[in-house]
C-alpha cells in the first residue's frame, strides 16, 4: 500500500481494459469491475482508461444493483486520457455505503456518478482534477453525506444534481477552485448551470493555486498527482498517502 515504507509507484497494480462494450444495462458501454455483492473494497490500485477505440463509455468500477451496500475505495488512482484511453465515469455506483478516501481522479470525464438509493456516502481526503464534464453527479439522497478535506480543481462543473432541486448539501474543509462552473443540473440536454443553491459550506475555499506533482524529464515522481508542498490545500492531506512522504 502507498503508506508502506518501501512503496514505489512501480509497485502499484495497474488495471487497464481494452475490452469492447460488455454491458447493455441502460445503454451500451464497457465496464471494468462490476460490483455484484455487498461489502466490496478496492485498495491501492491504479485504474486507467479503456484504450479500445470502439468504446465510447467506459466505467472502471460499476455497481448496478441499488439494493447493495458497502463499497470502499481507498488509496486508488483513476487516470483517464480523453484522446487515447478515456474514462467516462470512474465510479458509477447505485446503492448505499459508498466511501471514497485518499484517492485521486485525474483526467476522468466524470469522477463520481451516484444516482439511486444513495445513503451513507462519503468522499474524504481526495483530489479530483480535470473532469471535463463534472467532478460529481449526485441524485436524490436518503441520508446526509460526508464531504471533507477534498480538492476539486480544473473541472467543467464541480457538482451536478437533478433538475429543479435545491438540496441542503454540506461541504466541509475543502478547496473547490479553478473550475469553470460550481453547481449545475443534469438533464436530457446535458448540464445547465444552477443559479439557486442551498448548500452549506464550512471552511471551503473557492479560490487558490493548486499545484500537482507531475511527470517531467526525470520520470514518475513518488508523489505524482499529489499536491506539492507549496500548493494551496496541502494542509488538507488530500491524496494517495494517509501519511505524507518525507
Amino acid at each position: 500500500m502507498p503508506d508502506d515504507p518501501d512503496w514505489q509507484p512501480t509497485k502499484m497494480p495497474v488495471i487497464q481494459s481494452i475490452s469492447t462494450d460488455n454491458s447493455t444495462k441502460q445503454f451500451v458501454h464497457a465496464i471494468g469491475f462490476l460490483v455484484a455483492r455487498n461489502n466490496v473494497s478496492f485498495k491501492g490500485l491504479k485504474l486507467v482508461g479503456n484504450a479500445n477505440p470502439t468504446v465510447r463509455y467506459y466505467y472502471p468500477i460499476t455497481r448496478e444493483d441499488e439494493a447493495l451496500q458497502g463499497l470502499d475505495v481507498s488509496q486508488c488512482y483513476f487516470i483517464g486520457e480523453k484522446n487515447s484511453a478515456p474514462i467516462q465515469g470512474a465510479i458509477w455506483a447505485h446503492g448505499g455505503g459508498t466511501h471514497v478516501d485518499h484517492s485521486i481522479f485525474y483526467g476522468c470525464k466524470n469522477a463520481l456518478l451516484l444516482f439511486k438509493s444513495i445513503t451513507n456516502f462519503s468522499l474524504t481526503n481526495s483530489i479530483i482534477s480535470g473532469s471535463y464534464e463534472a467532478a460529481v453527479w449526485f441524485g436524490p439522497y436518503e441520508s446526509d453525506f460526508l464531504f471533507r478535506n477534498n480538492v476539486v480543481t480544473n473541472c467543467e462543473y464541480f457538482w451536478l444534481r437533478a433538475e429543479n432541486t435545491t438540496p441542503n448539501y454540506t461541504f466541509s474543509t475543502s478547496i473547490i477552485a479553478g473550475n469553470a462552473h460550481y453547481m449545475g443540473f443534469f438533464g436530457p440536454k446535458g448540464a445547465i448551470e444552477a443559479n439557486e443553491t442551498n448548500q452549506i459550506t464550512k471552511g471551503v475555499k473557492k479560490s487558490g493555486t493548486i499545484l500537482l506533482s507531475e511527470v517531467k524529464t526525470n520520470g514518475l515522481p513518488i508523489d505524482y498527482l499529489n499536491l506539492l508542498p507549496q500548493s494551496d490545500g496541502y494542509d488538507l492531506k488530500a491524496g494517495i498517502f494517509k501519511t505524507p512522504k518525507p
